[in-house]
């Protein structure tokens, strides 16, 4: 049970340092009142699930060691859904509700998509 905690740690560890920077980075360029940062953060984390996803079903390739450090350790604090939720709520409360469906749209027709296309991708690359 340790060697899992530690594990997930690890790879949450990595997961929200690669979150804070990437969200850094964006909000570097982009200076509207939209939450590109979370967006293009769940988007990227929907793809590599979408990856994940086929690795460990379609071809069964990582270990279940592995799987715990990738999914809910890298990806589980990479993609934290509760920021999308606390950006939305501020939309909404600062009366910008177009943006908050915006927000809420975006993420989850990008967040699809891109899982399905990180299956697909990961199938071409022939893992």
């Amino acid at each position: 049970m340790l060697k899992h905690i530690i594990t997930v740690g690890l790879g949450g560890f990595i997961g929200a340092v690669a979150r804070f920077s990437i969200c850094g980075l964006v909000h570097r360029y982009y200076k509207g009142s939209f939450p590109v940062g979370t967006l293009v953060v769940n988007t990227l984390g929907c793809f590599a699930i979408g990856v994940a996803i086929y690795l460990l079903e379609d071809r069964p390739l990582l270990n279940p060691n592995v799987r715990l450090f990738c999914t809910i350790g890298i990806l589980g604090a990479f993609t934290t859904f509760s920021t999308f939720g606390y950006e939305t709520f501020e939309l909404i409360k600062t009366s910008s509700a177009q943006l908050a469906l915006g927000n809420i749209a975006a993420n989850v027709l990008l967040g699809l998509t891109a899982v399905l296309g990180g299956r697909a991708f990961a199938g071409l690359l022939g893992i």
